[in-house]
């Protein structure tokens, strides 16, 4: 059940964030995004929760904001409540786009096997004998559609995205995505950190701008982060996000048979708790 917040409206809940509506008439242009403690995995919501995760997610997602140059939801002049204060955050009200703008700046994951199988990621034709973790050659938009809660988002290709929002927010949504990529990565570089991949979400302010960067961003729950020394050394990269608990998973359960365990063990909850705290000092102590 979502917790009940002074003065503002529970709406409705994703799998990890809350969204409430103020009950300030004059507020109705805005949305309230509180990050809870939850943690998912292949579209399932796992327990226990990760102690601090919420506040974690939300510092990282407002670090982001300040240092990318790119129009964003935040509406920094409306306080949270002071229950959820550290984990939440006051928006503007978009029109989402249905789509999750993921951009990849090496091969890894879902991506690394669809590569195998086909030789492209969403249609995009990439070199021949690329390994599980190599660099491409510039990062690519390899976009997917947006599924409700419990089901699957669908990778698809730049045509659908076109069919989906129009040629013309098609082609800033990559351009945007790609450009806010190549900032980010230059940051997390100086963090030691490599940026591999990430999905970015994008809504329309019907009272100005046509592209606004919401939801989360840049964080372990949408990115995959490598530790640049380890990787640089050619060593198996442990990532600083939710791989591990992929990697977890995967140890105990084949992903063609039924749902996953969804009770992890407390040495796991403790060891992604620790990393996600690991991740924000890394990125807010290199860039202050």
């Amino acid at each position: 059940m979502p917790e009940k917040v002074s003065g503002w409206k529970h709406v409705y809940s994703g799998k990890i964030r809350d969204l409430y509506e103020s009950e300030n008439a004059s507020q109705a242009d805005l949305v309230l995004i509180v990050a809870s403690d939850r943690i998912s995995a292949f579209d399932n919501i796992l327990s226990p929760a990760i102690p601090g995760k919420g506040e974690n997610l939300t510092a990282i997602t407002n670090f982001w904001f300040e240092k990318l140059n790119v129009p964003n939801h935040l509406v920094k002049e409306v306080s949270a409540p002071s229950e959820v204060a550290s984990r939440a955050t006051v928006a503007k009200k978009l029109e989402m786009y249905p789509v999750e703008c993921v951009v990849r700046g090496y091969v890894a994951g879902s991506g690394y096997k669809e590569y195998l199988a086909t030789g492209e990621i969403c249609g995009i034709k990439l070199p021949e004998g690329l390994k599980d973790g190599d660099k491409l050659p510039e990062p690519i938009f390899t976009p997917a559609f947006k599924a409700e809660v419990g089901e699957h988002d669908q990778n698809i290709d730049f045509e659908k995205v076109v069919e989906l929002v129009g040629e013309d927010v098609a082609q800033k949504l990559r351009s945007t995505s790609i450009e806010i990529f190549k900032q980010a990565s230059a940051i997390a570089l100086k963090a030691g950190l490599v940026l591999a991949d990430t999905k970015f979400e994008f809504g329309r302010d019907p009272n100005g701008e046509e592209i606004v960067l919401a939801d989360e961003v840049l964080t372990p729950d949408s990115s995959r982060y490598w530790d640049k020394a380890a990787y640089e050394q050619g060593k198996t990269v442990e990532s600083f996000d939710k791989q591990i608990v992929r990697n977890w998973l995967l140890q105990i359960w084949d992903p063609e048979g039924s749902n996953p365990p969804t009770v992890l063990s407390p040495e796991l909850v403790e060891k992604v708790s620790l990393r996600y705290a690991e991740l924000r000092q890394k990125l807010v102590h290199a860039n202050q």
